[in-house]
């Protein structure tokens, strides 16, 4: 069978699966503009965020040929988690080896880290980020998760909705009940987010 556009994601992860290629670049090219930004918004470095996207896709085309996926007509929504994770795993690798940066050492003498106000704003930046992400891995999956699709993935409350299967309000009610928590959790640590 060949993939056309009004297929959904499930139908061309099936044909994927059956060794159709070209449903894959379909799937991928509906979903990439969303992915890339929400990797971008969360690492701030369009050259990483090429990095993580391109780690993201490998671990998605394994997971789906190793017959492992299996949320059905929540595909977009699993690859945000996916990708939200791999930026997690990022910070943490940073975190743990501070020489560890955006790019290798030899990169460093790029313009963006030139002087060492720059330096000094980059490392800040990062480390907001950092802390930002810390923050919302405390929140409970399903606020991280509309949080994640409204400020990374820029969805409308409607399209969260119809990608977690909830009520508009239930999507707003989550948002709130993230916002409040991350509010109560930045005013226990506020220097970590200054």
């Amino acid at each position: 069978m060949i993939a056309t556009s009004i297929q959904n994601d499930q139908q061309l992860i099936q044909e994927f699966v059956s060794g159709n290629m070209r449903s894959f670049e379909l799937l991928l090219n509906r979903h990439k503009d969303r992915i890339f930004t929400s990797i971008v918004m969360m690492v701030k470095d369009k050259s990483l965020a090429d990095d993580i996207f391109q780690d993201i896709f490998i671990k998605v085309i394994d997971t789906i040929k190793a017959g492992q996926y299996n949320e059905e007509g929540k595909f977009l929504p699993w690859v945000l988690r996916i990708a939200h994770n791999q930026c997690i795993d990022h910070f943490r690798r940073v975190k743990k080896n501070p020489s560890f940066g955006y790019g290798d050492q030899h990169e460093m003498s790029d313009s963006a880290l030139v002087t060492n106000e720059n330096a000094e704003t980059n490392i800040m930046q990062l480390q907001r980020a950092s802390n930002i992400q810390g923050l919302l891995n405390k929140l409970p999956e399903d606020q991280r998760e509309v949080i994640v699709m409204r400020h990374f993935a820029n969805l409308s409350f409607k399209e969260i909705a119809e990608k977690t299967n909830c009520s508009i309000n239930t999507a707003l009610g989550r948002m709130r009940y993230a916002l409040i928590n991350l509010r109560r959790l930045m005013a226990e640590v506020p220097a970590a987010v200054a």
